[in-house]
């Protein structure tokens, strides 16, 4: 089975000065945000990935490019309308402390999948739409690549978060429990059975593990001996 690196985006401009930025042009990754977009692309260079697919908003394409100038091969590139961020209509835009006063704020926090945000989308239908790219690309891949295809989807918080709430078999009532910070990068593998989450949020930390071969679709029982690093040494 092919595996997805979920990664966010670098903090932006508007993440530092706490506005949702939703679609907004012009919104590109801060200083702060480069660095951590760097950080992610040394953390994959030693991944070979198949394709860097990003949602075509700035600063996912800011934070694939620092992926794909770390990557030996170059990677096949697409940018997918289906992974920008959640439409959130008349709430773009705005700071959130402001936002958080409005009685929606309180529908999505405790009951996203009732929410649909004023002249934009619902929770619910950006989760569909998010889940089957990502699904229908990572079938793509495996199809064309072979079962140890890894590749990476470049997006945005809501969007990461959701697709790991289906993964996880999660109520997107229960979304707001994952985090997902910027340039975080959570890890799935998609089976005949079910899905696999190896990682969800990390910042840090060797990945090099991943480049060792293609794993069974069934959970090991007991929890398994897990994986090696490059740091991790025989006896």
């Amino acid at each position: 089975m092919a595996t997805v690196i979920l990664v966010r985006h670098g903090r932006s401009t508007a993440n530092a000065t706490g506005l949702l930025a939703g679609r907004s042009e012009g919104v590109s990754l801060d200083q702060v945000g480069r660095d951590q977009a760097a950080l992610a692309g040394q953390r994959l260079s030693a991944v070979p990935l198949v394709a860097v697919v990003s949602s075509p908003l700035e600063r996912c394409q800011q934070t694939a490019q620092f992926i794909l100038d770390r990557q030996t091969a170059p990677p096949y590139a697409p940018i997918d309308p289906e992974l920008v961020e959640c439409d959130y209509g008349q709430w773009q835009g705005r700071p959130l402390s402001e936002l958080a006063t409005e009685d929606l704020w309180k529908v999505v926090q405790s009951q996203p999948s009732a929410a649909t945000f004023p002249g934009g989308e619902s929770l619910a239908v950006m989760q569909a739409r998010a889940v089957a790219a990502v699904r229908r690309h990572d079938a793509a891949f495996e199809s064309e690549h072979g079962p140890s295809a890894m590749w990476a989807a470049v997006s945005h918080g809501d969007i990461i978060k959701s697709i790991l709430a289906d993964a996880l078999g999660m109520h997107l009532d229960m979304f707001q429990r994952i985090n997902v910070g910027p340039s975080s990068i959570s890890i799935v593998r998609y089976g005949t059975a079910q899905p696999s989450v190896y990682a969800i949020n990390t910042d840090a930390g060797d990945l090099s593990w991943l480049a060792q071969g293609a794993h069974s679709g069934d959970a090991p029982v007991g929890g398994g001996a897990g994986h090696q690093t490059s740091g991790t040494t025989s006896a």
